[in-house]
């Protein structure tokens, strides 16, 4: 089965040329060959396509004389290609998508990233609008790599893709030096997700130095495997937590990594794979939109806002299905500082209301309300 994807690769090239960076098994190689099927395809994870352009760059020219579209896959496994690239969008005018699960390593490896002649996209996992007979349940749990929710064993493949992608690609993309360090620190970064970040914590808990941690924290997010939520830092009447909140790319992937299984409504573990969800959903979706929001969290003496989009938003996530006043309170004390233009709580609650200054959506609503705008 095959989803229809949101991104409109068309369009993103219509003007110039793209880089589509995001993680592993996300779906870019099928959303090209399914919209792109004129595209010349070059894989470098084939080893004779690897090595012959590893040897001699140049030869991509040659490769691609009748073809107005190139497609070359996983462009960081060689940086150096990219100065042909470069080359060939100036003088012969073609076009490329260049895709890859890290840009860390395509700049790492001290290549340009073709000085402003392709933009940058970011691709991600399944999201609620892509998925017809989208399940809220499987999707808290098992999350939205689409080879783990379209599996009939998803519990065994999401195991399978975050062992050897998490740990073992990690390793041969040459992006940390000890892998047993890696694979420690990885079975104790699950259980931060989603929580504020505590370096010395998770060094403690893992036995690994918190510089190495902080490191391997800079690999996650390089390689777009997790990112950070900020805290606001503009209120004014209440002291704000000054930590960051680190979220694994997927719920699914979080949730695998802290050995949490079988989450159902109304345990403390579905609700913060909910929010993890909903947060998950936001990003995914303004930055298809091509919107680009920072996004954050607030937390003071005890009341929280889970998520603020830039000064327009601020939102508060429930898994309830009944949403009432006490619901409410760390949004109405952020509300006192009078910040943003819109206080909303997200919940399974069916019914979209208004309760006093603040919008109560389902997380439906909500969600569709993200992408449309």
């Amino acid at each position: 089965m095959y989803y229809e994807r949101i991104l409109d690769l068309r369009t993103a090239l219509k003007q110039k040329s793209c880089f589509l960076f995001g993680p592993r098994a996300t779906g870019k190689s099928l959303l090209i060959k399914k919209k792109l099927p004129e595209a010349i395809i070059f894989d470098l994870l084939d080893s004779d396509v690897y090595g012959r352009f590893l040897r001699r760059p140049r030869q991509l020219g040659e490769e691609v004389k009748n073809h107005e579209l190139v497609v070359i896959d996983e462009i960081q496994k060689i940086p150096a290609i990219l100065d042909e690239v470069h080359r060939l969008i100036e003088n012969e005018g073609k076009k490329f998508l260049l895709t890859g699960s890290s840009a860390r390593k395509v700049k790492r490896g001290g290549a340009n990233l073709l000085a402003g002649r392709a933009r940058s996209r970011e691709f991600f996992p399944l999201v609620s609008a892509e998925i017809t007979d989208f399940d809220l349940i499987k999707y808290v749990n098992y999350g939205g790599l689409p080879l783990v929710y379209l599996s009939d064993t998803p519990a065994e493949d999401l195991a399978d893709y975050a062992n050897t992608y998490l740990k073992e690609e990690i390793q041969a993309e040459a992006l940390v030096r000890r892998i047993d360090h890696f694979a420690k620190f990885m079975d104790v970064i699950g259980l931060t997700s989603g929580k504020e970040l505590n370096l010395a914590g998770v060094a403690s808990d893992s036995g690994v130095p918190p510089r190495t941690v902080a490191a391997f924290i800079e690999v996650l997010k390089d390689t777009l495997l997790a990112f950070e939520l900020e805290p606001f830092a503009k209120t004014k009447k209440r002291k704000f937590s000054a930590r960051t909140k680190l979220y694994m790319f997927d719920v699914g992937v979080a949730n695998h990594l802290a050995a949490r299984k079988q989450l159902v409504p109304k345990n403390e573990q579905f609700g913060d794979a909910f929010e993890h969800f909903i947060i998950q959903e936001v990003r995914a979706l303004l930055s298809l939109r091509g919107i680009d929001e920072k996004l954050f969290y607030w937390r003071s003496n005890g009341h929280e806002v889970d998520l603020i989009v830039g000064n327009r938003l601020a939102v508060e996530i429930k898994s309830s299905e009944n949403i009432s006043e006490r619901h409410l309170k760390g949004l109405l004390a952020f509300k006192e500082e009078g910040l943003c233009a819109e206080y909303a709580i997200v919940s399974r609650d069916p019914v979209d209301r208004q309760i006093g200054a603040v919008n109560a959506y389902y997380y439906k609503t909500f969600l569709k309300k993200i992408l449309e705008g």
